[in-house]
């Protein structure tokens, strides 16, 4: 029998990330496409965005993770329309039975009752206020949220009750939300991390294709930065070969913008991830590919990835080292090298539900 296709022809994929959709690794059975020795054309449809829907029963995630700066974090959505390649979440969507390829980037999961959720939990007698994180896995203003505003109602329960949260994105739809925001960040209650890769429009279209262009975010950031909400540059990830040589440009952009503080985490490819970052680079960058899985191997004691901590957002050795001062002094120089203030929380009340007796005074 012929060998089974896993590469998706790039005409059914306009505008997507993956290059190909093997089964998620806890399915029994994988499928793939099979030559049957036709020599007939047949036309496959194109490859096309759906959303479901989901009842979410619980909404706050804790981890205990000593390198993350965040206890907790709520996602709105599974799955990423934006389709960067490189997305360390993808392997999330297996768990729903789902490839973390095209599934993961086209097969999306939204949860309506997220605020309402959300209420209930920080409702709660035994809840203790800290910062909530959002966008740590999947973007909650993908283009999805144009229209079901999942993350704004999230934000506006938040707001209600004085609660902390800063926002990692990608999404520009973060400025429809400034009214929100503003007000939080006058309070010491919100802050926003804008996430640049690469200031080379090509070069993102390809890596991360549904994301708005790198000169779009820089004008989200003097957005915010106008509007009084703090903001940190996240360069990340940064790819060794590829988007490496960018580094003080992308920060020096950043400051100009009006970027407070900056960040930055080496590219990082846990399970399903590298396969798929390798097809990517087979199919875009054939010449490079070579030069940047041996960058990264080194960082990693001969493996595409360790996921230890301390060291999975970074590496280690010679090139690790080397862009961890690059960043540093670059920052340094441009006065990123601080963080943003700390997030209050001191200044939280328990939401009421709808129904409570206090509510009608």
């Amino acid at each position: 029998m012929d060998e089974p296709i896993l590469h998706v022809d790039a005409a059914r994929r306009p505008g997507r990330g993956a290059t190909r959709n093997e089964t998620g690794r806890f399915e029994r059975e994988t499928r793939v496409t099979v030559p049957d020795g036709w020599d007939i054309e047949e036309e496959r449809p194109m490859i096309r965005t759906e959303v479901t829907e989901e009842t979410a029963r619980s909404l706050i995630t804790y981890n205990r993770s000593p390198d993350l700066p965040f206890d907790r974090s709520i996602n709105p959505y599974r799955g990423c329309e934006h389709g960067c390649i490189y997305c360390f979440a993808r392997p999330s969507h297996a768990y729903l039975g789902l490839s973390p390829g095209l599934d993961f980037e086209t097969r999306l999961v939204a949860r309506p009752n997220a605020a309402e959720v959300l209420t209930r939990e920080l409702r709660a007698r035994r809840y203790k206020v800290a910062p909530i994180a959002i966008g740590t896995n999947t973007d909650p203003y993908q283009p999805v949220e144009r229209d079901r505003g999942i993350m704004r109602d999230c934000l506006r329960v938040l707001r209600d009750c004085n609660h902390p949260v800063a926002i990692v994105t990608k999404g520009t739809l973060v400025e429809r939300d400034i009214d929100l925001l503003a007000p939080m960040a006058e309070k010491g209650l919100a802050r926003v991390g804008i996430s640049i890769t690469t200031l080379d429009a090509d070069l993102a279209r390809r890596m991360e294709p549904r994301v708005p262009s790198p000169k779009r975010r820089l004008a989200t950031i003097k957005r915010l930065a106008e509007a009084g909400i703090g903001v940190r540059l996240m360069v990340s990830p940064v790819v060794p070969a590829l988007t490496d040589p960018e580094l003080e440009a992308i920060l020096e952009a950043g400051a100009e913008a009006g970027a407070e503080a900056a960040s930055w985490i080496m590219l990082r490819l846990p399970r399903e991830v590298s396969p798929l970052w390798q097809a990517w680079l087979a199919e875009h960058y054939p010449d490079r590919a070579g030069r940047i899985m041996a960058r990264l191997r080194e960082m990693h004691g001969g493996k595409d990835y360790d996921a230890r901590w301390g060291h999975r957002m970074r590496g280690q050795g010679h090139y690790a080292a080397l862009i961890k001062a690059r960043f540093e002094r670059a920052a340094r120089k441009l006065g990123l090298d601080r963080g943003l203030p700390e997030l209050r929380c001191d200044l939280f009340t328990r939401p009421d539900m709808s129904g409570d007796q206090l509510s009608l005074f």
